[in-house]
Protein backbone atom coordinates (compact mmCIF):
# COMPACT_ATOMS: atom_id res chain seq x y z
CA UNK A 1 0.00 0.00 0.00
CA UNK A 2 2.89 2.36 0.78
CA UNK A 3 4.37 1.76 -2.69
CA UNK A 4 1.04 2.48 -4.34
CA UNK A 5 0.60 5.67 -2.31
CA UNK A 6 4.08 6.91 -3.29
CA UNK A 7 3.49 6.19 -6.96
CA UNK A 8 0.10 7.92 -6.80
CA UNK A 9 1.60 10.97 -5.07
CA UNK A 10 4.45 11.22 -7.60
CA UNK A 11 2.52 12.16 -10.66
CA UNK A 12 4.56 12.20 -13.86
CA UNK A 13 6.38 15.35 -14.85
CA UNK A 14 6.11 15.84 -18.61
CA UNK A 15 8.41 17.83 -20.84
CA UNK A 16 8.03 18.77 -24.50
CA UNK A 17 10.28 20.72 -26.83
CA UNK A 18 9.67 22.28 -30.23
CA UNK A 19 11.94 23.79 -32.85
CA UNK A 20 10.11 26.80 -34.23
CA UNK A 21 10.74 28.62 -37.54
CA UNK A 22 12.66 27.21 -40.51
CA UNK A 23 16.23 27.19 -41.80
CA UNK A 24 19.46 27.56 -39.85
CA UNK A 25 18.08 29.96 -37.23
CA UNK A 26 15.39 28.55 -34.95
CA UNK A 27 13.75 29.05 -31.57
CA UNK A 28 13.85 26.16 -29.11
CA UNK A 29 10.65 26.14 -27.04
CA UNK A 30 10.61 23.98 -23.89
CA UNK A 31 7.41 23.34 -21.93
CA UNK A 32 7.18 21.48 -18.63
CA UNK A 33 4.19 20.34 -16.59
CA UNK A 34 5.18 19.26 -13.09
CA UNK A 35 3.51 16.41 -11.28
CA UNK A 36 3.03 18.66 -8.24
CA UNK A 37 2.87 22.37 -7.46
CA UNK A 38 6.32 23.99 -7.55
CA UNK A 39 5.62 25.97 -4.39
CA UNK A 40 7.83 28.93 -5.30
CA UNK A 41 10.74 26.76 -6.44
CA UNK A 42 12.81 27.55 -9.53
CA UNK A 43 12.19 25.26 -12.49
CA UNK A 44 14.73 24.70 -15.27
CA UNK A 45 15.37 22.43 -18.22
CA UNK A 46 18.85 21.08 -18.86
CA UNK A 47 19.35 20.59 -22.59
CA UNK A 48 22.38 18.91 -24.14
CA UNK A 49 23.03 20.51 -27.51
CA UNK A 50 24.96 18.27 -29.95
CA UNK A 51 27.77 19.73 -32.13
CA UNK A 52 25.35 20.45 -34.98
CA UNK A 53 23.45 23.14 -33.05
CA UNK A 54 24.47 25.95 -30.70
CA UNK A 55 23.34 28.99 -28.73
CA UNK A 56 25.14 32.25 -29.47
CA UNK A 57 26.47 33.49 -26.09
CA UNK A 58 26.52 37.12 -27.27
CA UNK A 59 22.91 36.93 -28.42
CA UNK A 60 21.97 35.22 -25.17
CA UNK A 61 23.65 37.97 -23.13
CA UNK A 62 21.66 40.62 -25.03
CA UNK A 63 18.39 38.78 -24.43
CA UNK A 64 19.16 38.48 -20.73
CA UNK A 65 19.94 42.20 -20.48
CA UNK A 66 16.42 42.86 -21.79
CA UNK A 67 14.98 40.19 -19.45
CA UNK A 68 13.67 38.18 -22.44
CA UNK A 69 15.22 34.89 -21.36
CA UNK A 70 17.36 33.42 -18.58
CA UNK A 71 19.90 30.70 -19.22
CA UNK A 72 23.41 29.47 -18.46
CA UNK A 73 25.78 27.81 -20.94
CA UNK A 74 28.42 25.18 -20.15
CA UNK A 75 31.02 26.00 -21.36
CA UNK A 76 30.28 29.71 -21.61
CA UNK A 77 32.83 30.24 -24.42
CA UNK A 78 31.58 28.95 -27.78
CA UNK A 79 33.11 29.21 -31.25
CA UNK A 80 30.10 30.32 -33.27
CA UNK A 81 32.04 30.06 -36.55
CA UNK A 82 33.13 26.41 -36.16
CA UNK A 83 31.53 23.81 -38.45
CA UNK A 84 29.73 20.81 -36.98
CA UNK A 85 32.70 18.44 -37.32
CA UNK A 86 34.99 20.77 -35.29
CA UNK A 87 32.46 21.69 -32.57
CA UNK A 88 31.56 19.91 -29.36
CA UNK A 89 28.51 19.37 -27.17
CA UNK A 90 27.16 22.28 -25.13
CA UNK A 91 24.91 22.08 -22.07
CA UNK A 92 22.16 24.70 -21.80
CA UNK A 93 20.43 25.31 -18.48
CA UNK A 94 17.25 27.16 -19.41
CA UNK A 95 15.28 28.77 -16.58
CA UNK A 96 11.54 28.40 -17.13
CA UNK A 97 8.81 30.92 -16.41
CA UNK A 98 5.42 29.94 -14.92
CA UNK A 99 2.34 30.05 -17.10
CA UNK A 100 -0.51 32.27 -15.93
CA UNK A 101 -3.36 29.73 -16.19
CA UNK A 102 -1.57 26.66 -14.84
CA UNK A 103 0.28 26.57 -11.50
CA UNK A 104 2.26 23.46 -12.52
CA UNK A 105 3.12 24.62 -16.06
CA UNK A 106 6.34 26.36 -17.11
CA UNK A 107 7.88 27.37 -20.42
CA UNK A 108 10.78 29.24 -22.02
CA UNK A 109 12.28 29.78 -25.46
CA UNK A 110 15.81 30.50 -26.65
CA UNK A 111 17.28 31.11 -30.14
CA UNK A 112 19.41 28.25 -31.48
CA UNK A 113 21.45 28.04 -34.67
CA UNK A 114 22.49 25.13 -36.87
CA UNK A 115 26.15 24.72 -37.86
CA UNK A 116 27.46 23.98 -41.32
CA UNK A 117 28.03 20.27 -41.96
CA UNK A 118 30.32 18.34 -44.29
CA UNK A 119 28.95 17.68 -47.79
CA UNK A 120 26.99 14.44 -47.96
CA UNK A 121 26.67 11.83 -50.68
CA UNK A 122 23.28 11.16 -52.21
CA UNK A 123 21.33 13.44 -49.84
CA UNK A 124 21.02 17.16 -49.37
CA UNK A 125 20.26 17.02 -45.64
CA UNK A 126 22.00 16.19 -42.38
CA UNK A 127 20.08 15.26 -39.24
CA UNK A 128 20.75 16.77 -35.82
CA UNK A 129 19.10 14.86 -32.97
CA UNK A 130 18.13 16.91 -29.93
CA UNK A 131 17.56 14.75 -26.87
CA UNK A 132 14.70 15.37 -24.47
CA UNK A 133 15.61 17.92 -21.76
CA UNK A 134 16.08 16.97 -18.12
CA UNK A 135 13.67 18.74 -15.77
CA UNK A 136 15.25 20.31 -12.68
CA UNK A 137 13.75 21.83 -9.54
CA UNK A 138 15.60 24.17 -7.16
CA UNK A 139 13.96 25.04 -3.84
CA UNK A 140 16.11 27.51 -1.94
CA UNK A 141 13.68 27.92 0.98
CA UNK A 142 12.15 24.43 1.19
CA UNK A 143 12.73 20.83 0.15
CA UNK A 144 10.82 18.95 -2.56
CA UNK A 145 9.21 15.61 -1.79
CA UNK A 146 11.92 12.97 -1.25
CA UNK A 147 9.63 10.33 -2.72
CA UNK A 148 9.26 12.21 -6.00
CA UNK A 149 12.55 14.09 -6.42
CA UNK A 150 16.21 13.16 -6.06
CA UNK A 151 19.35 15.36 -5.91
CA UNK A 152 20.86 16.19 -9.29
CA UNK A 153 24.53 16.90 -10.03
CA UNK A 154 24.14 20.45 -11.31
CA UNK A 155 26.67 23.01 -10.08
CA UNK A 156 24.86 26.30 -10.73
CA UNK A 157 22.73 28.84 -8.79
CA UNK A 158 18.93 28.83 -8.67
CA UNK A 159 18.76 31.66 -11.19
CA UNK A 160 20.92 33.26 -13.85
CA UNK A 161 21.34 36.46 -11.78
CA UNK A 162 22.26 34.77 -8.49
CA UNK A 163 25.77 33.67 -7.50
CA UNK A 164 24.83 31.54 -4.48
CA UNK A 165 24.93 27.78 -5.24
CA UNK A 166 21.75 25.78 -4.88
CA UNK A 167 20.80 22.11 -4.68
CA UNK A 168 18.90 21.05 -7.78
CA UNK A 169 16.60 18.01 -7.91
CA UNK A 170 15.28 15.90 -10.77
CA UNK A 171 12.06 13.84 -10.86
CA UNK A 172 12.36 10.15 -10.05
CA UNK A 173 9.47 9.22 -12.32
CA UNK A 174 9.26 10.73 -15.78
CA UNK A 175 7.98 9.12 -18.97
CA UNK A 176 10.26 8.98 -21.99
CA UNK A 177 9.81 11.97 -24.27
CA UNK A 178 10.42 12.00 -27.99
CA UNK A 179 13.60 13.44 -29.41
CA UNK A 180 13.48 16.43 -31.72
CA UNK A 181 15.04 16.25 -35.17
CA UNK A 182 16.60 19.21 -36.97
CA UNK A 183 17.31 18.74 -40.66
CA UNK A 184 20.14 20.92 -41.96
CA UNK A 185 20.73 21.54 -45.70
CA UNK A 186 24.18 20.35 -46.84
CA UNK A 187 26.09 20.28 -50.10
CA UNK A 188 26.46 17.16 -52.27
CA UNK A 189 29.87 15.55 -52.66
CA UNK A 190 29.25 14.87 -56.33
CA UNK A 191 29.07 18.64 -56.89
CA UNK A 192 32.59 19.25 -55.51
CA UNK A 193 34.28 19.60 -58.90
CA UNK A 194 31.61 21.96 -60.23
CA UNK A 195 31.66 24.11 -57.08
CA UNK A 196 35.47 24.35 -57.09
CA UNK A 197 35.54 25.30 -60.78
CA UNK A 198 32.87 27.97 -60.40
CA UNK A 199 34.54 29.34 -57.25
CA UNK A 200 37.92 29.57 -59.01
CA UNK A 201 36.35 31.20 -62.08
CA UNK A 202 34.41 33.74 -59.98
CA UNK A 203 37.48 34.56 -57.88
CA UNK A 204 39.60 35.11 -60.99
CA UNK A 205 36.95 37.27 -62.66
CA UNK A 206 36.43 39.46 -59.58
CA UNK A 207 40.19 39.83 -59.06
CA UNK A 208 40.57 40.89 -62.69
CA UNK A 209 37.81 43.50 -62.39
CA UNK A 210 39.34 44.92 -59.21
CA UNK A 211 42.78 45.08 -60.83
CA UNK A 212 41.38 46.76 -63.95
CA UNK A 213 39.51 49.35 -61.87
CA UNK A 214 42.63 50.03 -59.82
CA UNK A 215 44.72 50.58 -62.96
CA UNK A 216 42.11 52.83 -64.55
CA UNK A 217 41.09 54.99 -61.57
CA UNK A 218 44.04 54.60 -59.22
CA UNK A 219 46.59 57.31 -58.62
CA UNK A 220 50.10 55.95 -58.37
CA UNK A 221 53.07 58.12 -57.45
Amino acid sequence: CVTLDVQAACRDTTVTQELLKEGFHRDLLVKVELGEDAGGCAVAAQVRLPPGIYVDPYELATLQQHNLTKAVLFPDVIDVEAPEYLARDVVLLLFLEPEARCSRCFRAAVPVHARYHRPAEGTGEASVVLESPEVLLCCCHSHPSAECWEPAEVDTPCSSDNTRPCQWHSPKHRPASEESMLRVPVGLREHNSLVCALTLLTTGLCSGLILAAACKYGHFS
